[in-house]
């Protein structure tokens, strides 16, 4: 018979246990989130401030923004914390919090992606039709079921995972609360956790990149059959290719992450990995969009160019 106790707090382990590294690290992760802070914050103001992006395409890009600050705000707060504190405990409620969070700002940015995608395939394959098939009422639906979806998707691993018995260690090998590594100090049978993780979260997860690869798919043949130029084939997915590289970006790691069975050494890789989705994606999202996109760069120089400048005036 194992020794099941009841845990009030984890030990999270960290980035790094070399205490010299900690400060760089610090700085590297403060500097990370605050572009990010900024950067999607910008988008999310001028989306809803300038008239010229009310449109699907910048509705769903705000939600994206929204998602990417909350989402590196489940973690990277944390992670700063502890890397300037010896002991880095976070306690049983707060894990539970983080886990359910991450989760649900996580699969709704899947599925996001894949509405995305959709909305594309509607303005360059039914261009004529895409103000009557992307009205107001079905945009802010479709953003509505990712965002519900998701959260009963969240709130089904955080209520299985928090029913669990914890028998081993404290010490969770992760820098945040997630599913995987806290399986593995869970004693009993938790097959079902992970057949839970694998198989709805993998299918979330998998099946929004399914759809988003099948919009592309019908963008590029629909181009290539009704107008057969290379510039406006060319046109077109300069339009895609922002969000084609935010797509990579992101279901890379977490199918790599949430679709392998949990064990000891995949839990390093783990590491690595969140990294990318937690910390990194976050912060490229509003750069790869503003950089690749015309009307954002001229609603961004309006915005706060505008403002910056009377500033400048009022000082001098």
């Amino acid at each position: 018979m194992e020794n099941v106790t009841t845990v009030n707090e984890f030990l999270l382990l960290g980035l790094t246990s070399v205490q010299k590294l900690q400060p760089l690290f610090f700085v590297i992760f403060l500097i990370i989130y605050l572009i990010n802070l900024v950067g999607n914050g910008a988008i999310l103001v001028i989306a809803v401030l300038e008239p010229k992006l009310h449109s699907p395409m910048y509705f769903f890009l705000g939600n994206l923004s929204c998602l990417d600050i909350c989402y590196s705000s489940v973690t990277l707060p944390k992670v700063l914390i502890n890397l300037l504190s010896t002991r880095r405990a976070i306690s049983f409620l707060g894990c539970i919090t983080q886990l359910h969070f991450f989760h649900f700002l996580g699969s709704t940015e899947a599925i996001l992606l894949a509405i995305m995608a959709f909305d594309r395939f509607v303005a360059i394959c039914n261009p004529l039709r895409y103000t009557v098939i992307m009205n107001s009422q079905v945009y802010i639906l479709l953003a509505a079921v990712a965002w519900i979806t998701s959260f009963f998707n969240a709130l089904m691993h955080s209520i299985m995972t928090a029913h669990l018995n914890f028998c081993h260690s404290q010490k969770l090998n992760h820098f945040f609360c997630d599913v995987k590594p806290l399986l593995e100090l869970a004693c009993g049978n938790t097959l079902l956790n992970q057949w839970l993780l694998s198989v709805v979260t993998g299918s979330i997860s998998m099946g929004a990149f399914f759809l988003t690869l099948l919009s592309y798919f019908y963008i590029i043949c629909s181009l290539l059959f009704k107008n057969k130029s290379c510039r406006i084939l060319r046109k077109a997915l300069s339009t895609c290719a922002s969000h084609f590289m935010v797509v990579c970006l992101f279901y890379g790691p977490v199918g790599f992450t949430y679709i392998r069975p949990a064990s000891a050494t995949s839990m390093i890789q783990d590491r690595m990995v969140a990294i990318i989705y937690s910390a990194v994606t976050p912060v490229l999202n509003p750069l790869i969009y503003t950089l690749r996109n015309k009307e954002v760069m001229l609603a961004l120089k309006k915005t706060f160019g505008s403002k910056l400048f009377k500033g400048c005036q009022q000082h001098h």
